[in-house]
């Protein structure tokens, strides 16, 4: 019987129709719709009450809910007076860069009183990402969760745990942190470090506040976060890493935990007595409450292995075992020491993927352009500064100019004089990179250069960190893609003998990764996304310094390997 006459079939038999088509199609991929309004509203931390740029008057903001293969519809309207847009971290958004919202990278931002629909479909995906602004540092407030569930009736290839918890780790500052880092800026030096470190926007109870301060001020709020848990059960917390400026260790006091999945990739079960998680990175841990009935801190406080100084502090929350009351004085765990080089590099060797059939490691083995960049520090003159220069950053001696029109509409409309495509594969002159401190001729070249890639070529990249003034440790972000880490080693790579000892069997998969304090990491990926994808320092003062640079992938043969047109409400420049 032809489809046309089906209409007057019973509604018996229609309905058993739809069930026996609902059996057949259980995977319904979903729209999932959120509006976003960005509104400033007053909240206070540490007795310091400040005006803050919140997503709904939420902070941390709203957590967005999805599953594989659903379509996500992110409506985001800016009654703030800064301009605002909004990056949705770790999303591949396979051919529709204009969804991934770095400002003047993929699109101008979003002015006040204007909206933007950010619409974008999860595919191949699941874990936890994260969200948060990307302009200014206005990420300091605007930021939150993104859990993507695996298709239905696709488990966890881990123990299901009993429930799960989102631990979103922050940095605040007392003052307003626009005025702070413009102050920075007049002076051509860094801007104050943050006051307090969080666990979902709360300091916890290190932090003294004075009673009669508490009182005058604002009415009290726990500034602490506390989560419960039964006696016997498994937790999954997802952990995020939302600090503009510090790599963190992470754990929970007489806890183990085990982890899980990284950047929203699964990874080869392994325990631990804390985690390192550098900004823009995700971990999910497994706790099981095994221990004493009672209440325990949860504690993060920075890695810090390089001279710079960054806020020490260590931000708390609490694991409370049902039925504890709160009067009972939670124990500290014990962190690895600030400067705990040898733990940070053990623990991020334990980090493998999972690589089963379901969840393979796709590592490019041949490889078609080799890419070495430099990571410096650098200094160029500022008559205006305080010692008459202004500290900067550099990938291979060229510091990223940010432009005035996004780098995507330039490239998709061909508007020339936006930027070349001239980036250096290689520094412009080899030197002993993490050899004793240069500190003449620390001038940097400034400019808005990109790499141009063919379609599907596959890329290693290493990334070297220098002794330009200092080594430090960085932590790198590559939009489009997720990579592959396949080696890393303290001092200068050595192109003869470090490849051999790559693991290219089961790397880690991620969207950041972390560079040692005067060493280097190996990354790999296969640039099958084309558009204009920025890679950068997800320290926010390096990114500021101009610590950037983008690839240009260009289209492939078809319309499925080119860019989709931009969507008709792309903001305005």
């Amino acid at each position: 019987m032809g489809m046309h006459h089906t209409w007057f079939l019973g509604s018996l038999s229609l309905s058993l129709c739809f069930l026996g088509l609902l059996l057949s199609f259980p995977v319904e991929a979903a729209v999932k719709k959120y509006q976003f309004d960005i509104q400033v509203k007053n909240v206070s931390r540490l007795c310091h009450p400040k005006p803050i740029v919140t997503v709904n008057g939420m902070f941390p903001g709203p957590t967005i809910y999805a599953r594989e293969g659903d379509q996500v519809l992110v409506n985001v309207t800016n009654y703030a007076q800064y301009n605002m847009s909004i990056h949705w971290h770790g999303l591949k958004q396979f051919r529709n860069g204009w969804a991934d919202g770095p400002a003047y990278i993929t699109q101008c931002p979003i002015k006040t009183g204007h909206s933007y629909a950010y619409s974008f479909n999860i595919t191949g995906q699941r874990g936890t990402l994260w969200w948060h602004a990307h302009i200014l540092w206005l990420r300091a407030t605007v930021y939150g969760a993104i859990v993507i569930m695996p298709k239905q009736g696709t488990p966890f290839p881990f123990p299901q745990p009993y429930q799960e918890t989102n631990i979103i780790l922050g940095e605040w500052w007392n003052s307003d942190v626009e005025t702070i880092v413009n102050q920075g800026n007049k002076l051509g030096l860094p801007p104050q470090s943050s006051d307090a470190h969080t666990i979902n926007g709360k300091p916890g109870p290190l932090f003294p506040c004075s009673e009669k301060r508490r009182k005058q001020n604002f009415p009290p709020i726990s500034d602490t976060f506390a989560m419960e848990v039964e006696s016997g059960k498994t937790y999954l917390l997802r952990v995020i890493n939302a600090a503009l400026n510090d790599a963190l260790f992470f754990a929970i006091a007489r806890h183990n935990l085990t982890v899980v999945e990284i950047d929203a990739v699964y990874t080869k079960p392994f325990t631990t007595n804390a985690i390192l998680i550098a900004p823009g990175q995700t971990t999910n841990v497994l706790v099981k409450a095994d221990q004493t009935p009672g209440r325990y801190f949860v504690a993060a406080r920075p890695f810090m292995d390089g001279p710079v100084p960054v806020d020490n502090k260590t931000a708390t929350a609490i694991l409370q075992y049902k039925g504890i009351p709160n009067t009972v004085l939670p124990s500290l765990p014990k962190l690895p020491a600030p400067n705990d080089t040898n733990f940070a590099l053990d623990y991020t060797s334990k980090l493998r993927s999972l690589n089963t059939p379901q969840f393979p490691a796709s590592v490019p083995l041949k490889i078609d352009r080799h890419l070495f960049y430099t990571i410096g520090l650098g200094q160029n003159s500022c008559p205006t500064c305080q010692n008459g220069t202004q500290l900067t950053a550099s990938l291979n001696n060229i510091t990223f100019v940010m432009p005035k029109i996004g780098l995507l509409q330039a490239h998709y409309f061909n508007i020339s004089r936006v930027f070349r495509t001239d980036f250096p594969d290689r520094p412009p002159v080899p030197f002993n990179y993490t050899g004793a401190p240069v500190t003449a001729n620390l001038g940097t070249s400034l400019g808005t250069r990109l790499s141009k890639v063919a379609f599907n070529c596959t890329i290693e990249l290493v990334l070297q960190d220098t002794n330009l003034l200092t080594v430090e440790s960085h932590s790198f972000r590559l939009h489009g893609f997720n990579f592959f880490v396949v080696g890393s080693g303290i001092g200068n790579f050595d192109p003869a003998k470090d490849p051999a000892k790559f693991n290219l069997v089961d790397p880690p998969e991620r969207n950041t990764a972390g560079v040692p304090t005067g060493g280097w990491t190996a990354i790999r990926f296969r640039a099958d996304n084309p558009g204009v994808w920025f890679m950068h320092c997800h320290l926010e003062l390096h990114m500021m310094w101009g610590l950037n640079m983008a690839f240009v992938v260009e289209n492939g043969k078809s319309a499925e390997e080119s860019n989709l047109p931009p969507p008709k409400d792309l903001p305005p420049c």
